[in-house]
């Protein structure tokens, strides 16, 4: 289990990366001539200016045109007969005037492409739309494609739905805004939409927001006495504060879209607030999908255990970064979409300013490689005391460009995870064991038998203490210096852990000292002393000779 959580991040990223070459390669091989199978594509259908060339556009834009009083233009978008052509303005308003009150299903739901829906059993030229609620009767509207000189084939209502439009007109009656609010309210308007609409709106808005508050308030309570393990509840507290607003928005939203077609809003307006809608929709769920990514991938690293803890939690640190940027960018061409552009174009955009950044922003994509390779090879890891290029510190961070190390003076050092890839790393945080070398001098005079008690007494501290490894250590007499006996000590620390090594030296040393003083012996003093006494012996020989002199001279005198 373990060795399948070390792999998993590494999936991660490799599966992020192709990801984002893949849509930046996808516009990119656009724009490029050659590639394209143009003698195999398919032509393109003729625009119509009007709108008309899908049902969607031609449903839309005929509302559109209707409340703008457009009525000439609205006709063009009727398969009128000739009784048909006398009343063609009131035929609009009030077919207009029934998608408004009583169109209950999406407009996403009617085709988009040029050849309609081909799926729903009727004949090719023929779409139908709806369902309008007409006293509890669900009826529908029918387009009919039909050849235009100018614009290729376009889609009309079609006179079999014109012929019915009056009569569902009296069946449907008024909608139940329009019975509840007050008349002067439904009558005045703003924005094209009545203030009695937009008071319900708002109110509908703000109370599926505070429903929503109101049962996140009941979970997390419910939660809080249902969950007795502490971390537990730690973890349940970090994802709803994370995550609570986010997902309010969200579910306020969705929530919206099932009851917007029941409150009789006009059609266009339904098609504007349904993007803005999305969009922050989109926002909202970009926002929480990276919240949400951002605990799994802690938790996760809380899991993960084992000698390549460090390493493995670095590479998923990078890999959350890397799926979070992807996600971003996903969430960027949706927000563009949304707004109008042209998915095709959003994503020949996108393939263009991929092929730019890959031709000047060489080293980006040099660094982030590099500190892919630097945390898959295990060279480092976040935490890690290191020396890299002359400097040593802790690594504090691995970005998408760059190493970040702390200093041992506390100061912060930024290397580019490219140049990494070729520079000597010597990381000390590896280590299993730390090694003590060092040299004990014993004064002259030390017998025999002193020195062997001492060596069986030090070999007696080292084997008794489980700090030190079995094996590798030893002390022996190494020489007979100058100035001391030297004895010579070498033993493994187990751990990788600088204070505590220092503390365990340190109670060894003591102990030594303990042991030489019990066997009656002692350290030697350094040969700096003696240095020093020598060099007080010499400055005093020439004061000593002088005086010497002196006195010399005056017994001459004297006798």
């Amino acid at each position: 289990m373990r060795t399948a959580a070390k792999r998993i991040p590494l999936n991660l990223a490799s599966a992020a990366l192709i990801l984002i070459l893949a849509v930046l390669a996808t516009g990119a091989m656009a724009q490029i001539p050659g590639l394209a199978k143009s003698a195999e594509a398919a032509p393109e259908p003729a625009s119509d200016p009007m709108g008309r060339t899908t049902p969607r556009g031609a449903i839309v834009q005929f509302s559109r045109t209707v409340e703008r009083h457009d009525f000439v233009s609205a006709a063009r978008y009727l398969q009128l007969d000739a009784a048909q052509r006398k009343k063609a303005a009131k035929l609009a308003d009030t077919l207009n005037s029934l998608f408004d009150r009583a169109m209950q299903g999406s407009i996403a739901n009617i085709s988009d492409s040029p050849t309609g829906a081909l799926d729903d059993g009727l004949p090719e030229d023929r779409e139908r739309v709806g369902p309008l609620i007409i006293d509890d009767q669900e009826a529908y509207i029918t387009l009919v494609r039909v050849p235009d000189i100018k614009n290729g084939h376009i889609w009309l209502i079609s006179s079999e739905t014109l012929r019915a439009v009056e009569a569902y007109a009296a069946a449907a009656g008024e909608s139940w805004i329009e019975r509840v609010m007050p008349a002067p309210l439904v009558q005045s308007e703003f924005l094209g939409v009545s203030l009695a609409h937009w008071i319900v709106l708002v109110c509908q808005l703000g109370g599926i927001f505070v429903l929503l508050m109101l049962i996140g308030t009941v979970c997390n309570l419910t939660a809080r006495k249902v969950i007795p393990n502490p971390e537990r509840l730690r973890v349940w507290d970090a994802w709803y504060q994370a995550t609570r607003w986010q997902a309010i928005a969200a579910l306020t939203i969705l929530s919206q879209f099932l009851v917007i077609p029941t409150l009789g809003l006009p059609l266009s307006f339904r098609v504007i607030y349904g993007r803005v809608a999305l969009i922050v929709l989109a926002i909202a769920m970009i926002g929480l999908l990276r919240r949400g990514l951002s605990l799994a991938f802690a938790h996760a690293r809380g899991m993960v255990r084992g000698k390549d803890r460090a390493s493995t939690q670095s590479l998923m640190l990078l890999a959350e970064r890397m799926i979070q940027a992807v996600i971003v960018v996903i969430g960027g061409i949706a927000v563009l979409v949304l707004l109008g552009v042209e998915s095709k174009t959003a994503l020949a955009g996108l393939g263009v300013v991929g092929v730019a950044l890959a031709l000047g922003a060489q080293k980006t994509v040099e660094n982030l490689l590099g500190g892919i390779f630097l945390l898959s090879d295990k060279a480092l890891a976040v935490g890690d005391y290191c020396t890299i290029q002359n400097q040593s510190g802790w690594i504090e961070d691995v970005t998408l460009r760059s190493v970040r190390m702390r200093t041992v003076n506390q100061t912060l050092v930024s290397f580019p995870a490219g140049s990494l890839a070729q520079a000597g790393i010597e990381n000390f945080s590896t280590r299993r064991k730390m090694a003590i070398d060092t040299t004990l001098r014993l004064r002259y005079g030390t017998s025999a038998a002193q020195l062997k008690r001492i060596i069986s007494d030090i070999r007696a501290l080292l084997e008794a203490n489980p700090k030190f490894e079995i094996g590798s250590t030893y002390v022996r007499l190494k020489n007979f210096g100058v100035d001391a006996v030297e004895l010579e000590l070498y033993a493994y620390v187990l751990t990788r852990d600088s204070g505590e090594y220092g503390a365990v030296r340190e109670e060894l040393l003591l102990e030594i000292a303990t042991r030489v003083e019990a066997a009656g012996s002692g350290l030697a003093p350094t040969r700096f002393v003696q240095l020093q006494q020598a060099q007080d012996a010499a400055a005093a020989k020439p004061l000593a000779e002088g005086r010497d002199a002196a006195v010399r001279d005056g017994d001459a005198r004297n006798q």
